[in-house]
């Protein structure tokens, strides 16, 4: 099994969303584990870094797009994938560092903290109303509560090869990584702005896959 890691670094408060709220408290929560920890789910990093991919290969030249598109389909998969065709690559749940994770843990089965203590410390709620464009007076019901995962805080995930994957997969894969700077729930209000990295390549060899995309092998 091959792993490289991707490291998030979050630059502004973001919100991993699980699609629901808290009845009476808040509108929208973040994803969390049973011990307080906010993390993003696998499919759905692995959903954005093929969207970025989608949109980098719009960029390219119509001769060439066909060739990347196949290297982005053995990546990623194809829309519902089959045990065939889901993708050569498997992506962990991003979590915060494991260390920290086993601190803070230890801590609970001691019941020296809380898992609400955990969560209220990484996050924050925040609120927002609409305002109305002509009487600049804030829209009756508009107001909505939803929680954020605080700034600077950095969250990895493991993704795994069955085998090395080739320098046109690992070029789609560092081009992908690098375009993705917006996550979460929010992403166009200001919310999710984040720094996206590979550990495991050097920074020589991540320089030669990206000079790699959009190019065509030559045919001996």
């Amino acid at each position: 099994m091959i792993k490289y890691s991707l490291k998030i670094q979050l630059l502004s408060d973001t919100t991993f969303g699980r699609g629901d709220g808290v009845a009476g408290l808040i509108d929208q929560e973040v994803e969390h584990d049973s011990s307080g920890f906010p993390y993003l789910r696998g499919r759905s990093l692995k959903g954005l870094l093929s969207e970025e991919c989608d949109n980098l290969l719009l960029t390219l030249h119509p001769n060439i797009r066909t060739h990347w598109e196949n290297i982005a389909c053995t990546l990623f998969g194809s829309s519902g994938s089959t045990l065939e065709t889901m993708g050569a690559m498997y992506v962990s749940d991003a979590y915060l560092p494991e260390d920290l994770r086993e601190v803070v843990t230890w801590q609970i089965q001691k019941k020296e903290l809380t898992e609400k203590d955990v969560l209220n410390s990484l996050t924050a709620i925040r609120r927002q109303t609409a305002i109305d464009n002509q009487t600049y007076v804030a829209d009756k019901g508009s107001l909505r509560s939803f929680r954020v995962i605080l700034r600077k805080l950095e969250f990895k995930a493991d993704l795994l090869f069955e085998t090395k994957p080739n320098d046109e997969i690992l070029s789609l894969l560092c081009v992908s990584t690098l375009a993705l700077r917006r996550v979460g729930s929010g992403r166009n209000r200001g919310r999710g702005n984040v720094r996206c990295t590979l550990d495991g390549i050097s920074k020589e060899d991540m320089n030669r896959y990206i000079n790699i995309f959009g190019q065509i092998p030559e045919v001996v």
